[in-house]
């Protein structure tokens, strides 16, 4: 799977088409390039989507709060200004059925670090 930037209206537009399915692989890219970033496997899609079922949403509402835990981390360490309350409105968003734009707000902060990709 290619990491790096991803186009944050093909992800919301293609969420919307396809009802939802399109997120899951959204989810699974921003998953890897969080990974990649870090330099270290923080995140395993397969595991987060398992338990996302099996508990009915809830661990995927504590994953995107993750999510933006990890971000925040991954700007300090490589120097760039901190979204500092983004972990916070990750989860605000996720318990009131946002999460598409949480995706959105994740992705926009992922493609800060790499601002010369094409979209893929």
């Amino acid at each position: 799977m290619r990491v790096g930037y991803k186009s944050v209206a093909e992800g919301i537009i293609f969420t919307i088409i396809t009802c939802g399915i399109y997120n899951l692989f959204w989810n699974w890219h921003q998953m890897e390039t969080c990974n990649e970033l870090a330099g270290r496997r923080e995140f395993e899609p397969a595991t987060v989507f398992l338990l996302s079922l099996v508990t009915c949403g809830i661990y995927f509402v504590y994953y995107q709060y993750r999510m933006g835990g990890v971000i925040v981390e991954i700007q300090r360490m490589r120097s760039q200004p901190p979204y500092e309350h983004l972990p916070t409105v990750s989860l605000l968003l996720s318990i009131f059925g946002m999460s598409i734009i949480v995706d959105a707000i994740h992705q926009h902060e992922l493609n800060k670090f790499y601002p010369h990709q094409q979209p893929v």
